[in-house]
């Protein structure tokens, strides 16, 4: 009788239990730091990886082709042009509020490119991550002893926007590599596609880009902008600055193509 009657009042109080809360530990990481560990953990995998291969991969551009997104959504490169670099590019969209205006109006954008063509040609996947983390570090070195963190990557060019207004990509300040210079015109936009990370502000990732040459050295044809994290102007100009220039943070990638 005994054994019944706890038993009877166990299953009672199972049965009236509230429903405990579910806590899934990745909601509770702070981007900064998700994005980070993404890096790193998969950095790792493929060190481990690399030790079982019979040689070093190889770095080799003429095996790499864009991502299937950009495939899918912006025209392939001219006929008889080769990839000749690959560039994560970090720095800033740049946008104003003119007085009276509803929308931020784009200004230009300023970005410090380390070469990444050899990470893009042994791990694609690695450099993707590897430019949300970038966005999580600041610039602060000069040219000569910068490093794209966390990784070692180092400066390949600079990018910012003509006082016409045109995007300008330049390959020669590294003593390192001298790949000449390109001022591009947009042939073609596309949203970036909806996995893409979102910026220090959670702002959206600006869309995906081909360009093609209105000047350029060094044979240098058309430039791609894709794998973007950030970057986009807030939705309205309320609460944003009259009449003066405000910057969101964005990384990306920019592929170079060129005559043989």
């Amino acid at each position: 009788m005994r054994f019944s009657l706890v038993a009877s009042t166990l299953a009672t109080c199972a049965w009236a239990a509230p429903p405990f809360p579910r806590i899934n530990v990745l909601d509770t990481i702070p981007n900064n730091i998700r994005a980070i560990s993404d890096y790193f953990n998969l950095l790792a995998t493929k060190v481990q990886e690399s030790k079982k291969l019979a040689a070093p991969p190889a770095c080799d551009l003429s095996q790499v082709s864009l991502p299937e997104y950009a495939r899918s959504s912006l025209p392939p490169p001219s006929p008889g042009l080769v990839l000749k670099h690959i560039a994560i590019g970090r720095g800033t969209q740049n946008y104003t509020c003119d007085p009276g205006a509803e929308k931020p109006r784009q200004t230009g954008a300023v970005a410090t490119l380390f070469n990444a063509s050899c990470t893009v040609a042994t791990s694609p996947e690695l450099a993707s991550l590897l430019g949300h983390a970038a966005l999580q570090f600041p610039l602060h070195q000069s040219l000569e002893t910068q490093r794209l963190a966390p990784s070692n990557l180092a400066v390949s060019g600079v990018h910012f926007f003509t006082k016409d207004g045109a995007p300008w990509f330049d390959l020669d300040v590294s003593p390192l590599w001298k790949m000449g210079g390109i001022v591009g015109a947009k042939n073609t936009s596309a949203q970036a596609p909806e996995t893409a990370a979102k910026g220090l502000g959670g702002e959206p990732a600006v869309p995906w880009l081909k360009l093609v040459a209105k000047e350029s050295t060094g044979g240098l044809q058309e430039v791609y902008r894709i794998e973007t994290v950030g970057g986009s102007a807030p939705q309205t100009c309320s609460g944003m600055p009259i009449g003066r220039e405000f910057q969101v943070e964005y990384a990306t990638q920019y592929w170079f193509y060129a005559k043989p």
